[in-house]
């Protein structure tokens, strides 16, 4: 699903693709809607900043251990 190119895992096949684009899609939802119920720039990214970095992280972990299952 990934292959890893020095600290980043790419996406090498439709399935790693799909969860990259369900993650983003997640996240963009996230921060829509932390930005509806925020004053200020600085409201949306305390609202929407731990829950869109958490999701980076368990992408990037789930992707280092399928790439390292593969290999």
């Amino acid at each position: 699903m990934f292959r890893e190119y020095g600290p980043i895992y790419l996406p090498c096949s439709i399935s790693g693709v799909l969860l990259c684009l369900w993650t983003a899609f997640i996240a963009e939802q996230t921060f829509v809607l932390a930005d509806r119920h925020s004053y200020s720039a600085s409201d949306t990214l305390i609202g929407a900043g731990p829950i869109i970095g958490t999701l980076a992280v368990l992408l990037w972990l789930l992707a280092g251990q399928v790439s390292k299952a593969q290999s």
